[in-house]
């Protein structure tokens, strides 16, 4: 292991999952499907795990990412702005003759996500005998964030053959189809309310399914459950609290982060050995800073960021 693997040894989080450019298209009036509607495109960076990973170098937490780009323009991009932002990505697999990959949305007037495509066929170019050359990096880390988007086989592997602290972002109802069969080994998992349903195999009506929802992940394993409501907030567990807080209004800019923004401050509080309630309000407020911009990533991400919102909420 080189110098700089052992300074990284410190304190770090390694995360595992998707890197792509995001495009999204924002129409000026009420979204008219079938047509052409005026409006803005931005090209960002995205990808769950890449986002993951910028929220928690914006929140203070070192970071490394395992990733698979393409040796093109948009690849050369995302390695740029890396170094930027201080996100250790020299154990991401660069293919040459490949495409990075590209997540294509259009949002409506509110802000959320209307339609979307995803061409990422390059995730399915990491294998097991890549990432058993990033053992020792996953293995020293603090916590390994997975998101599902990287293949099952490679999730597998991770999680019974790998020593750690896993934890997993389900990503979407076909992500949480693949990977329900490992939830067990994952520390803490966070699905909407449709990827618990498929988690659990029960269907979510009231406060009492949340419970047994709840329950029965407890049961596979899970140490913490965090199940996503929407503008319900979060149902949130961890065997011996359980709980359920409620979004604050706000204005929403952009829906498209705050997954990613909850996430990355699930892990920053478990690496800094916050207690569940304080989590839990921490992840709620950093999703709300990442809703208050029209970037993915809100630039100005941070603890003081998010405390400044709990203020506002305080004073409402």
């Amino acid at each position: 292991m080189d110098k700089k693997k052992d300074e990284k040894m410190e304190d770090y989080v390694v995360v595992i999952g998707g890197t792509n450019v995001d495009i999204q298209g924002f129409p000026k009036k009420k979204l008219i499907m079938k047509d052409s509607n005026i409006g803005n495109v931005k090209i960002s960076l995205g990808g769950v795990g890449r986002n993951i990973a910028e929220n928690l170098r914006r929140l203070g937490v070192n970071t490394s990412l395992i990733s698979i780009i393409g040796d093109d323009p948009y690849g050369h991009m995302i390695l740029e702005q890396a170094k930027v932002i201080g996100l250790d990505m020299e154990d991401t697999l660069v293919l040459e003759g490949e495409n990075t990959s590209v997540y294509l949305s259009i949002l409506n007037e509110s802000g959320d996500m209307e339609i979307a495509i995803s061409s990422m066929d390059i995730y399915d170019k990491m294998d097991e005998e890549f990432i058993e050359s990033k053992r020792d990096i996953i293995e020293n880390a603090k916590l390994c964030v997975i998101d599902a988007n990287i293949p099952k086989e490679v999730i597998q592997y991770i999680v019974t053959k790998f020593k750690g602290v896993f934890f997993l972002d389900t990503v979407s109802t076909a992500k949480t189809e693949m990977v329900k069969e490992l939830i067990g080994y994952f520390h803490t998992v966070k699905p909407n309310k449709l990827e618990a349903e498929i988690l659990t195999g029960i269907k979510i009506k009231d406060s009492e399914d949340l419970k047994k929802s709840a329950e029965i992940l407890h049961n596979k394993g899970v140490k913490r459950v965090f199940i996503t409501l929407g503008a319900e907030g979060v149902f949130y567990s961890d065997s011996k609290i359980m709980g359920h807080k409620k979004t604050p209004k706000m204005d929403i800019v952009n829906a498209t982060g705050a997954g990613d923004a909850f996430v990355a401050a699930l892990a920053y509080g478990y690496v800094n050995g916050l207690e569940l309630e304080e989590v839990v309000d921490l992840a709620m407020y950093a999703s709300i800073v990442a809703l208050s911009h029209e970037e993915t990533i809100n630039p100005r991400m941070s603890i003081e960021e998010i405390k400044l919102k709990m203020k506002e909420n305080e004073r409402c």
